[in-house]
């Protein structure tokens, strides 16, 4: 995929994930127990043969660049091409836009001179709160056969849920061209539009000064059920796990589906890997007494205590006597002794005290901002 270069928003429902986005974008969200959410998204581009990837950020990005770096890890450290960090301008000569973008024609306009310099012939544009494992080769060559101007990855079956309520939905032909495009509509909510397209350059830089000309700002509206009629737009089918995060709930039903063995299979079982920053760390110490059950333990902790069910990032020092349960604890938090967490959410560096009890629910997890002390 030498002639495709991408482009990831960096930014999303930030509002809809409170204290995890306070000091952060999105796309660094720690996940997985060593991993960031753009983790995902960025290896699938990779793994496709994209050498030049763009990420456009809006805000609190300083998170994102210190875990991006240069690419190295992802093989995106190079004299040509590689990976180029897009942030916002608060007003330019030919566009007054602040940094809170109305939408993504918005986001890409500031970014026209990074398009206008790339010798791609195709773009791949998509969100970056994807969790999967993918790539766009056979997307790409689908393009290519339709002879489509616009090609929209989806997710086939039902989608009911009310963190569903800010995507759109594609309906579709027999041949998959896409005849109509819904925001949250009542009813037929079905092949959920993940936020991922493949539009040609040349087209993407007439739409995006279209757009400018008429004071639009967005994809969905103003570019998808604008011109439904008038673009060729297909749906094509993304294959195997994907999950959308969207919000607290959302984000904590992805990690906690890591405890599945079917799911870690397909993300991290395949040929294709996924990269992320390396720490080194020492292996973790299991002392005597502790137990573990059903749980993705990262290297550098020392558990003394009882973890079930959870997901326990690097460096994490679970004391003698502490209980965690049905939980995520990120890195380099201490669990002091008696202390009890169910259905937790403990950002980075949080220090629980001795027996404490916190206590959440399944849909509505307790979420403790980075740096506590409970």
């Amino acid at each position: 995929m030498k002639d495709t270069m991408g482009l990831i928003f960096t930014y999303k429902y930030e509002e809809d994930l409170r204290t995890l986005t306070q000091v952060r974008s999105i796309a660094s969200i720690p996940f997985g127990g060593r991993y960031r959410i753009v983790d995902f998204l960025l290896s699938s581009m990779v793994n496709s043969g994209v050498t030049k990837i763009g990420m456009i950020t809006r805000n609190n990005y300083s998170s994102l660049m210190d875990h991006l770096g240069s690419g190295k890890e992802w093989d995106l450290s190079r004299k040509r091409d590689g990976l180029y960090m897009l942030p916002p301008f608060s007003a330019s000569e030919n566009f007054n836009y602040s940094a809170n973008y109305r939408g993504r024609m918005e986001a890409l306009a500031n970014a026209m001179s990074f398009i206008k310099r790339s010798d791609c012939e195709y773009v791949i544009i998509s969100d970056a709160d994807i969790v999967c494992n993918t790539t766009f080769d056979a997307m790409l060559d689908f393009h290519k056969e339709k002879g489509a101007d616009i090609t929209l990855m989806y997710k086939s079956g039902k989608f009911t849920d009310e963190s569903y309520n800010q995507f759109c939905f594609l309906n579709m032909d027999k041949d998959n061209r896409v005849t109509d495009v819904t925001i949250n509509p009542p009813k037929d909510r079905k092949n959920l539009c993940v936020g991922t397209a493949i539009i040609g350059k040349t087209l993407l830089q007439s739409l995006i000064l279209d757009c400018q000309s008429r004071n639009l700002y967005s994809f969905r509206r103003d570019v998808l059920q604008a011109n439904v009629k008038d673009l060729k737009i297909y749906g094509y089918e993304g294959e195997g796990y994907m999950d959308l995060i969207t919000s607290v709930f959302s984000y904590f039903d992805a990690s906690m589906d890591l405890l599945k063995e079917e799911v870690r299979e397909e993300l991290f079982g395949g040929t294709n890997q996924i990269f992320t920053k390396i720490r080194d760390e020492v292996p973790s110490v299991y002392r005597g007494g502790s137990q573990v059950k059903n749980s993705m333990i990262a290297d550098g902790c020392i558990i003394e205590g009882t973890v079930e069910n959870s997901i326990i990032f690097r460096g994490v020092h679970v004391c003698k006597g502490a209980v965690i349960s049905n939980s995520i604890i990120m890195q380099d938090c201490e669990i002091q002794a008696g202390s009890q967490l169910n259905y937790v959410i403990a950002d980075k560096d949080v220090v629980i005290r001795e027996n404490r009890k916190l206590l959440g629910y399944q849909k509505y997890p307790q979420v403790l901002s980075k740096g506590s002390v409970v």
